[in-house]
């Protein structure tokens, strides 16, 4: 049976169409089903095995490094000197955090309390937590400046206590007692006869409130009915906002638990979060796009606004008493302590904080802090949080310890929480997020190509077929399809 090419040319015509068709469909259609994947995997769902699980204990190593300033010269401080610092470190701690108290409520929030503990990595440090350091006594410099207003005779009954009890200005102590606690004579005698006056009843350590404890109870909202709501702070501690600060703008709960964000980030978007730790929220912007991986990132970076001062940044005025920009003074919720938060060797600070002490050489990629996130699904790849603590002193008079201490800010520590995705998860991430949708995209112009190919190639075979039917045709009535060749008679 003869194949009549003409059909066929006329099939492959219509296959053509069809290919490009659900190709041109694809270009449209992909997206949406790519966006729906992501809606439907970044809802906080126990069903959502792979991401539920990732929210739930978060599933990548994450370590705390921490870095002091070791005091090299403690007796000319107290004459009134510059004070001069070494940074000693890292101490590294590898951090694991896990949700427990996990409740779903049917308002589409859920609550949960969030414990961390520490245990430290000797391989992966500078030193052994047995290291001795010299660091400014808190107990003694910050309530100097605490007691600075009460009457003479009351500052001088605080000295002899301070002489009774052994406490001097500084602290030789080894790293693991200033990080988990000390015993202190002193400590006792305040939470025996002054109780609520110090944050801890134990020993006094400056991690002391980390170790095996929780960030308070959260509840979020799982995004079942906002995607774009979802891991926002709907309370903490069954609170809206906060009460520590001057302004209501600056007690704003914003943002998330600062582990996740809503999908589908441009670079408009901002990273807002609130921490307990710095008891208030704080907010990052883009800075630059990236690849981890293989895997498109966006950069998210702190503003020099963030710990500006009310007089540099009107919104800030409500975190004031302010000293220079730079510095968050967190004394509202640290006991009244004279204590401020800045960026490691004062980073986008006050170039005069840095003249007053001495050892100290900022850099934004040692000292930045920052959150490479996944645009697409809002899932940190790569963070970096970097804040150092600070003790405001200064010389007291009737408190003897304070000799003639130069009013300062002194940095006592700074410390890094990071991590990164890696292994399995991250492998899961580029395929599921990556390769599929890159497969996906190839998919639909491959079909594009291949069809317009057939169209091509089948209008050809098509043409040729029925140019060679009319040739065909005009023979068949007496006409000559080619010229005849002459004869040698003829000639």
């Amino acid at each position: 049976m003869a194949i009549n090419k003409s059909k066929v040319a006329v099939g492959f015509l219509v296959v053509g169409v069809l290919t490009v068709f659900f190709g041109t469909v694809l270009v449209f259609v992909g997206p949406i089903i790519i966006d729906d994947q992501v809606v439907k995997n970044t809802v906080i769902d126990p069903n959502n095995g792979i991401s539920y699980n990732m929210w739930k204990d978060l599933p990548v190593p994450f370590f705390m490094s921490v870095y002091f300033f070791n005091v090299l010269n403690p007796q000319e401080i107290l004459k009134g000197e510059k004070p001069m610092v070494e940074q000693r470190g890292p101490y590294v701690y590898r951090k694991r955090c896990q949700k427990d108290n996990i409740t779903f409520h049917p308002n589409g929030t859920v609550s949960y309390k969030e414990y961390r503990s520490y245990y430290f990595e000797p391989s992966m440090s500078t030193g052994n937590e047995s290291d001795v350091v010299t660091i400014p006594n808190m107990l003694v410099l910050g309530a100097a400046v605490m007691m600075e207003n009460l009457p003479y005779a009351v500052r001088l009954m605080i000295s002899a206590t301070f002489k009774t009890f052994n406490e001097g200005p500084f602290l030789t102590k080894t790293v693991g007692e200033l990080m988990w606690g000390y015993d202190s004579d002193l400590v006792e005698f305040l939470n025996k006869y002054l109780p609520g006056m110090l944050p801890s009843t134990g020993k006094f350590g400056l991690f002391a409130d980390f170790n095996n404890s929780n960030t308070g109870l959260f509840t979020i909202n799982t995004g079942k009915d906002d995607i774009m709501k979802v891991h926002k702070v709907d309370s903490w501690n069954g609170l809206t906002e906060l009460s520590y600060w001057g302004t209501p703008q600056c007690n704003m709960i914003n943002g998330t638990a600062g582990q996740m964000w809503p999908p589908f980030m441009t670079k408009e978007s901002t990273l807002p979060f609130y921490s307990p730790d710095a008891c208030r929220s704080l907010e990052l912007v883009y800075q630059r796009p990236g690849k981890m991986e293989g895997i498109p990132l966006y950069r998210y970076v702190a503003p020099k606004t963030m710990f500006a001062n009310g007089t540099d940044y009107a919104p800030n005025e409500g975190f004031c008493p302010c000293r220079q920009s730079g510095l968050l003074n967190v004394s509202s919720c640290r006991h009244n302590s004279p204590v401020f938060i800045s960026h490691p060797h004062f980073f986008n600070a006050d170039p005069v904080l840095l003249d007053t002490v001495l050892g100290l050489s900022p850099t934004e990629e040692e000292h930045g802090l920052f959150i490479d996130i996944h645009p697409l699904t809002g899932v940190p790849l790569n963070v970096s949080i970097r804040l150092q603590l600070n003790l405001y002193m200064k010389k007291i008079s009737g408190i003897t310890e304070t000799g003639k201490i130069s009013e300062v800010v002194m940095p006592m520590l700074w410390f890094e929480e990071s991590g990164y995705i890696d292994g399995p998860i991250l492998t899961t991430f580029h395929t599921n997020l990556v390769v599929l949708p890159a497969v996906m995209e190839y998919m639909q112009y491959t079909f594009i190509a291949l069809g317009l190919l057939t169209i091509i190639v089948a209008s050809l075979v098509h043409y040729k077929v029925k140019a060679s039917d009319n040739l065909q045709v005009k023979d068949s009535h007496g006409y000559e399809t080619q010229p005849k060749s002459m004869s040698i008679s003829e000639k």
